[in-house]
């Protein structure tokens, strides 16, 4: 109930606050290869956050503690544990994720809206725990480098803390170049081609970094979110 409520408000503050931010559907349109790889960057630039607020969700005690251990109780989720968490889990992706996102990388009308119903669908697979083609959302993202399917997150949900690993919420190139990728257990036929590469060797690239320090976590979300307000200002200068 919070969760719905505080979404709600956020998003009619963006609404009054940010004018624009909302796509208008009756402007001219780009090519559709310019609007697929805005859609394809975009998502970067939103997991790019999200990754970095999850990962700070589970490096920075109180954070976990207070916040993100709510929807780890579930050490094998279903796709309803993805709403089954604090209020504030989610307020803080749709910022760091989607608000971002779409200020860095704007969508146009008919994108943007292609790319909630996305997001979405992957957050409730990803949290199904089954794997395969019939994974719709995931399946059409094994084009991108190191993409996951829903086995990788349930392994993200088993451990100490959930385990500390496999954080990227789209595709898989973030947890890959910032050392925490771990392919986990999965049959034959789940295996994407980063597990086959892998295969018969450790199965992570997880390993402590300076970025593991409590605060130290915060500093690229910091940088994130100094880009987003230099593109704010610039727009209104």
């Amino acid at each position: 109930r919070l969760t719905f409520v505080s979404q709600f408000c956020l998003d009619l503050f963006v609404y009054f606050m940010l004018p624009g931010f909302y796509p208008e559907n009756n402007v001219e349109k780009p090519l559709v290869v310019v609007r697929v790889l805005q859609l394809i960057v975009n998502h970067y630039v939103m997991s790019f956050g999200m990754y970095w607020s999850h990962r700070a969700l589970h490096k920075n005690p109180w954070l976990w503690r207070n916040i993100h251990s709510v929807h780890h109780w579930a050490k094998h989720p279903l796709s309803r544990t993805t709403y089954q968490d604090h209020w504030f889990d989610n307020f803080a992706n749709a910022i760091i994720g989607h608000i971002f996102a779409q200020i860095l990388v704007p969508l146009d009308y008919q994108v943007f809206w292609l790319s909630r119903v996305l997001r979405v669908c992957e957050s409730l697979e990803k949290h199904s725990g089954i794997s395969g083609r019939f994974n719709v959302v995931h399946a059409v993202q094994q084009g991108l480098p190191y993409a996951q399917m829903p086995h990788h997150h349930d392994w993200h949900h088993e451990g100490h803390k959930g385990c500390n690993y496999t954080f990227t919420s789209i595709g898989g190139a973030w947890d890959c170049l910032f050392g925490t990728r771990k392919s986990g257990r999965s049959p034959e036929c789940t295996k994407t081609a980063h597990d086959a590469m892998v295969s018969g060797q450790d199965k992570t690239l997880a390993k402590e970094s300076f970025f593991d320090g409590q605060y130290a976590c915060f500093i690229p979300l910091v940088g994130l979110t100094g880009g987003v307000v230099l593109k704010l200002v610039g727009c209104l200068y």
